[in-house]
């Protein structure tokens, strides 16, 4: 809610309800105008001209209406007056005195039965709000209760987004095969890391249904990836290594090549964290400096210690019907040695079909990151 605005030469200075303020400038106001003849409302595209705005314009005429919900604005350069929301103007706050958080960062003893959600009410309307904001809080989630064929893959997966095509192909089936080049196929633990850190634009999630287990061993894995961050933030030198140096990933196997390059943390330009890529067993030869280098180990023997302590473990056996969803960009994955027959389901969703669904106005979720500090 806008308390009260006040018009200066080059912006509008605009006071919430909730002691948050901000000067937004006169430009970016008129060039995010949002009324039919700026803004085309089937596609969501700008009509403006901007390169053709004058930079030099004023506000005429400004107010708040309809509860404090809308500013009014009748621009220099117009007759008609353009309306602002609130949820606008504070998506788009440069001095935030805070930080939406929509996840929580854990260790093993904080995850009990919240991550547990049955299948027939993921798929309700209702449902699957739950299921997108548990998600997003914690990472993963399991579902019970589901039919033991790829149908039910493809039925969550067509809920949020669709299915990735890779080089494992879209839906997929697998157990143990020693003739597959990649280490899911064997029955060796899996130490906990991230899927595709060759690929330049990693699967946001990843869908795991167990089909058929009779076995034992092979218990599924999370690691909160973000907990880990927080943890080696305190010490500055490594959490700037693991931020700034490019660890290459590597697949080589089927007569394919794929090689990518990012930080093991990685920001955006907020210095928000919004991704961990890390995966020990995909990381190609590189150099750099002898002594960076020396570093660098030191700063992955941190880390991989952290993902394979116990304290920072959920491990869970996967019954036939359970499927383990979790995000990619956040959750480290392993799995235990285990003996015997253990078949699986699944398939990846791109990580901008996860930002879409959750920031979709009929979630009213926004897609995850954390500061920090």
């Amino acid at each position: 809610m806008i308390e009260n605005i006040k018009i200066l030469p080059d912006s509008l200075h605009v006071k919430f309800k909730n002691n948050i303020d901000d000067n937004f400038p006169n430009i970016w106001l008129r060039d995010h105008a949002k009324d039919d003849e700026n803004w085309d409302q089937r596609s969501h595209q700008r009509k403006t001209f901007t390169a053709k705005l004058d930079t030099n314009l004023f506000i005429k005429e400004a107010s708040v209406s309809e509860n404090g919900n809308y500013v009014n604005i009748l621009w220099s350069d117009s007759e008609k007056i353009i309306k602002y929301s609130t949820e606008f103007l504070q998506k788009n706050l440069i001095k935030k005195d805070f930080v939406h958080q929509k996840y929580f960062l854990w260790k093993s003893k904080d995850i009990n039965d919240q991550v547990y959600l049955n299948y027939n009410d993921v798929v309700s309307d209702d449902g699957f709000k739950f299921f997108l904001k548990n998600l997003y809080e914690y990472g993963f989630c399991v579902i019970t209760n589901c039919k033991t064929n790829m149908k039910t893959v493809d039925v969550i997966a067509n809920k949020i987004g669709y299915v990735r095509q890779s080089i494992f192909g879209g839906l997929w089936e697998f157990e143990s095969n020693e003739n597959m080049a990649d280490s899911a196929y064997t029955q060796e633990e899996l130490r906990p890391h991230t899927d595709s850190t060759y690929s330049k634009d990693a699967p946001g999630l990843q869908l795991l249904l167990c089909c058929d287990y009779d076995a034992t061993g092979g218990e599924s894995i999370m690691v909160d990836g973000f907990k880990i961050a927080e943890t080696l933030k305190k010490q500055k030198e490594i959490y700037e290594i693991l931020s700034n140096v490019e660890v290459p990933g590597k697949y080589v196997g089927d007569g394919v090549i794929l090689e990518a390059r990012r930080p093991i943390f990685q920001h955006n330009s907020k210095k928000e964290l919004f991704q961990v890529s890390f995966n020990n067993y995909d990381r190609a030869e590189f150099r750099m400096e002898n002594e960076l280098m020396l570093k660098f180990y030191e700063a992955i023997t941190q880390f991989d210690n952290l993902a394979n302590n116990i304290e920072y473990q959920w491990r869970h056996i996967l019954k036939p019907g359970e499927l383990l969803i979790f995000n990619n960009w956040r959750v480290l994955h392993g799995r235990g040695s285990f003996q015997g027959k253990r078949k699986m389901a699944g398939c990846y969703i791109n990580m901008e079909d996860l930002q879409s669904i959750c920031t979709d106005s009929y979630t009213h979720l926004t897609l995850p990151t954390k500061r920090i500090e």
